[in-house]
């Protein structure tokens, strides 16, 4: 599950909290491949979209709008599962419904760890820094093709000096923040 706890100014660029798999070189040979749903916010538009982007081996990136205008404290239930008994084809879930055909993602099948993640982009305006602050909650892995669900654990959490993760004891839940107005409001936040 993954909540926009607070919808900052978006001044340049983008947030993101999302999960997927796969990422830049993940691919064959070293292309980028990638799979990934979630929450995203854009300057001058109210609230988030919910999005899917996939990224096939020798092509741009594609950014699919799923839903629009969520407000601030709205969580929903995402997912990216790789096909039973169909290696190398993936598809991702909105409040347990599919929201994409299959796609096939070359070999990727037992080979990506998946990632669960917040993002800034500022559209290359130097040191600027847009703010955000995602909770993650109730995170699962499958351990097979198509399911086998088991609590997250573990996990490798990047901070920065503009970003931080606070994480739950248990391992399954976390709340990313960027920029000072996420700082502030971190404290009084549990994962």
């Amino acid at each position: 599950m993954v909540t926009s706890v607070h919808d900052f100014d978006l001044p340049y660029g983008h947030v993101a909290g999302w999960i997927g798999v796969g990422g830049p070189g993940e691919g064959p040979g070293g292309t980028n491949e990638w799979l990934e749903i979630g929450l995203s916010r854009f300057p001058g538009l109210t609230g988030s979209d919910v999005y899917y982007e996939v990224a096939l081996p020798g092509r741009y990136p594609a950014y699919h709008e799923v839903a629009s205008g969520l407000p601030a404290g709205r969580t929903v239930e995402v997912s990216v599962v790789e096909m039973h008994d169909h290696p190398d084809r993936w598809r991702v879930s909105l409040n347990g419904r599919a929201v994409s055909r299959p796609i096939r993602l070359p070999a990727s099948h037992g080979r990506w760890t998946p990632v669960a993640t917040a993002e800034s982009w500022t559209g290359g305006r130097g040191h600027a820094c847009n703010a955000f602050l995602y909770r993650f909650r109730r995170l699962e892995l499958a351990h097979a093709a198509g399911g086998g669900w088991h609590p997250f654990s573990g996990g490798s959490p990047i901070q920065s000096s503009v970003s931080r993760v606070r994480r739950s004891r248990r391992g399954d839940a976390f709340i990313a923040a960027e920029g000072r107005p996420a700082f502030l409001m971190l404290p009084s936040l549990t994962p």
